[in-house]
């Protein structure tokens, strides 16, 4: 059991205080649940592109797209008043795991090509 005061114990008796934090929590959940399933579809995505890349030769890192792909994310933060760096950092965590997985895809055997 966790013996670490909470928020929530130094807020009893300020039941609308109290009743606000449960509310917003509750929304940072539903978001953090949104989030994972994103990021699900999104690897389902790089799956595919990864398999593409491997089946025809393709480098699993495009730089020039990740570049594009971080000024871009870059400007939708600005404009969402979200911290630019902050974004891209992510983005770059999600690019590196996504690159690992495409190296995991082009070494995995294949089988050979059909004669034509």
């Amino acid at each position: 059991m966790n013996d670490q005061p909470t928020a929530e114990g130094n807020l009893v008796g300020d039941e609308q205080a109290l009743e606000r934090l449960r509310a917003l929590r509750g929304s940072i959940d539903n978001l953090d649940a949104a989030l994972v399933h994103l990021l699900a579809e999104r690897f389902k995505c790089t799956q595919q592109v990864g398999e593409l890349k491997a089946a025809h030769h393709l480098p699993p890192a495009d730089p020039a797209r990740e570049a594009d792909q971080i000024a871009r994310l870059r400007r939708l933060a600005a404009d969402a008043r979200l911290d630019p760096a902050f974004a891209e950092k992510f983005l770059n965590f999600i690019i590196d795991e996504v690159v690992r997985h495409h190296r995991a895809i082009a070494a995995r055997p294949r089988p050979a090509d059909p004669a034509v």
